[in-house]
């Protein structure tokens, strides 16, 4: 783990680093189980980032503003929020165009959170396509 990211996530509360640590996981074997190459960890904006050359970057964070969510966030200027709102509205929860908002209490939705992940690491290949081609 990239030292900055190390040291940002011992600063999350408990139970926060323990879902951010989750969804890291997730993203690192989404890229893996895809063959994409190496997956870039740093900090953005004092957020853990990760991003591949095919994809667009991903970022994790918990806000200390909305103590009971955390956030997958994405760039706004790209089709991934609406695209995940299009196919998954009725399960996912979202803030504007950028992020996925996920509720402390509840089981990481893994599946849907796995495709979203997938669609966001090759999103050069497929932006394009209707829906991301999902």
């Amino acid at each position: 783990m990239n030292q900055a990211v190390k040291y940002r996530f011992d600063e999350y509360p408990k139970e926060a680093k323990i879902h951010l640590v989750a969804l890291r996981h997730l993203i690192l074997t989404v890229a893996t189980s895809l063959e994409l190459g190496e997956v870039e960890e740093s900090l953005k904006w004092g957020e853990p980032s990760y991003s591949v050359k095919t994809g667009s970057p991903i970022r994790l964070d918990w806000k200390l503003k909305s103590p009971e969510h955390y956030y997958l966030f994405f760039n706004c200027n790209t089709k991934l929020v609406d695209t995940f709102r299009e196919l998954y509205g009725d399960s996912l929860a979202f803030q504007g165009a950028r992020a996925i908002q996920l509720t402390l209490s509840n089981p990481l939705p893994e599946l849907v959170l796995t495709h979203c992940i997938e669609l966001a690491l090759t999103y050069q290949q497929r932006k394009h396509l209707p829906l991301l081609g999902a």
